[in-house]
């Protein structure tokens, strides 16, 4: 049986003419960008230098919704509406498809950011206005969400494709939501133990919760981080491991 799975990061998350971090060399190791719009981080600049860095190392373009928090990076629960979120989504899919068209390219996907994504995850209504919203500017966007969960389904009820999306450095509960980022145990900071999970996700589409319970979950996505300590060197590791344990690593574009 073979198999294949797309590896994406957020990227785009400052601020300047220069991105900072690790983002161009991690780019040599991903396959999908999620780029920042200026809601929860990044900037016009950062925004078109990220976009041309993503072209020059043939990686997939993503627009990376979040809410309008920048002191919050995006991560704190907000009470937005439906038609908020149908507002906010359409904005960032808009200011991101400029830079990438006068750059002569495409958008490849949507996947939203932070407190937007994990409560779209769980509130149908949210769902399906940020499915709409995507659907309304692109259909032939695909709409990346929690493996599983009301994003993915509104996604394929709106007539997108979609792409389920499991965390290298997360780990989920029994109801194949993630722990909360508040949690002691939210994150997997061994890097060994977090790119097992990965191969186990995608070879035998299991993880284990925190309760200790195997939980199925489908991998077409795999999100690694490009702010960590470690992250270049994490991102060289996961991708080998993968192509090791006979996983091509591709486009989500060409996979689905």
């Amino acid at each position: 049986m073979s198999y294949s799975v797309d590896i994406n990061c957020d990227m785009g998350e400052s601020f300047g003419t220069y991105v900072m971090g690790r983002d161009e060399e991690i780019l040599d190791y991903v396959t999908s960008a999620n780029i920042a719009c200026g809601f929860h981080a990044g900037d016009p600049s950062t925004m078109r230098k990220t976009v041309k860095l993503a072209l020059e190392k043939n990686v997939g373009l993503g627009v990376h919704p979040g809410l309008q928090d920048l002191a919050g990076f995006g991560r704190r629960t907000m009470n937005i509406s439906p038609k908020e979120a149908y507002e906010l989504v359409v904005y960032q899919i808009g200011a991101l498809n400029a830079f990438v068209q006068a750059e002569g390219s495409q958008l490849q996907h949507v996947k939203p950011h932070g407190a937007l994504f994990n409560m779209a995850a769980k509130d149908a209504g949210l769902s399906e206005a940020v499915a709409e919203a995507v659907y309304d500017v692109n259909p032939g966007l695909i709409l990346f969400g929690l493996s599983g969960s009301e994003l993915v389904k509104a996604g394929r009820a709106a007539g997108l494709k979609t792409a389920n999306e499991v965390f290298s450095d997360r780990t989920y509960q029994n109801d194949g939501s993630l722990t909360s980022r508040q949690d002691s145990n939210a994150l997997i900071t061994d890097a060994e133990k977090a790119i097992q999970q990965v191969v186990r996700m995608v070879r035998e589409s299991k993880v284990t919760s925190v309760q200790g319970e195997d939980i199925s979950i489908r991998a077409d996505t795999i999100c690694i981080h490009g702010d960590g300590v470690h992250a270049l060197e994490f991102a060289q590791n996961i991708s080998s491991t993968l192509k090791e344990a006979g996983i091509e690593i591709n486009k989500i574009g060409n996979i689905l």
